[in-house]
């Protein structure tokens, strides 16, 4: 949820796609084009592949999507991809609930391209999307996640308690709005309302166990206070192994207002833990 810096932009130079990146077109299980690409990254070859959700209004050649990309091929390889709905994928935007799918066909590309290890690293509503993920794609599916990373990450649906949440839902719930979405932030917003209601971030961590999980917040963060991550945290102790908690000083929303030295710590426990036997 993130069509504009959200607190401070903490940039540094964007890092495009390299020459040897692979770009290509998925196919989603109900259908639909997913454009992603790979950058083997400087990690080590074979090793784990991190595979990045981006947050609502986010597409894979976004300059913040770009450099968060590029810090974290630092250490393994990565995986971009744009939600449908966003960028040159297809579909329309279901604001997190059948992205899911498009996450599962990004990671099991990811392990089709010789990764037996995938990390998957989400922003916002990107963050609400892995959570779900990891719950639903247990076991030895080639969908299924080895550790997880929710960065801004609402935990629960429906949330209206923040001026910018409340213009979000204006923009996706209102003929107007979306028609903003579309002109405006490039972002094609599905017309109709969840039905059924998918499980919500809360409800979906305590499934995640043992599947390691790191949540991450900033304070400042203007669209969801610090009771969310908070509840989140709480969730997976629930499943039995818990989760990690970083609570970042002065840092606002999702991929914006991630400096590069947090999203290298973020990159090198995603390495870590995929790199985990």
């Amino acid at each position: 949820m993130s069509w504009g810096p959200a607190g401070d932009e903490r940039g540094s130079s964007v890092r495009p796609l390299t020459e040897r990146a692979l770009r290509v077109m998925l196919r989603t299980q109900d259908g639909v084009a997913i454009d992603a690409a790979y950058d083997p990254g400087d990690g080590v070859p074979g090793g784990p592949v991190i595979v990045l959700a981006h947050g609502f209004t986010g597409d894979l050649e976004r300059p913040h999507v770009r450099r968060a990309a590029g810090v974290f091929a630092q250490r393994a390889a990565v995986v971009t991809f744009s939600f449908r709905g966003h960028g040159r994928s297809g579909g329309r935007s279901t604001v997190g609930d059948r992205e899911v799918l498009d996450l599962a066909a990004a990671v099991a590309w990811a392990r089709s391209l010789g990764h037996a290890r995938v990390v998957t690293v989400g922003f916002s509503m990107g963050g609400s999307v892995v959570l779900r993920h990891a719950a639903s794609h247990r076991g030895r599916t080639e969908a299924r996640t080895d550790a997880v990373v929710a960065v801004s990450a609402p935990a629960r649906w429906f949330y209206r308690g923040t001026a910018p949440m409340r213009r979000l839902h204006w923009v996706v719930t209102r003929p107007t709005g979306r028609m903003v979405g579309r002109l405006g932030l490039r972002t094609r917003i599905h017309p109709h309302e969840w039905d059924p209601i998918p499980l919500s971030p809360v409800e979906s961590v305590p499934l995640i166990a043992p599947t390691p999980l790191l949540v991450v917040h900033g304070d400042r963060d203007p669209y969801f206070p610090l009771d969310h991550p908070r509840m989140l945290v709480e969730a997976a102790s629930k499943g039995g192994a818990g989760a990690e908690l970083w609570l970042e000083p002065g840092m606002g929303h999702a991929e914006h207002a991630a400096s590069d030295a947090l999203l290298e710590r973020i990159g090198e426990w995603a390495a870590a833990a995929g790199a985990a036997q």
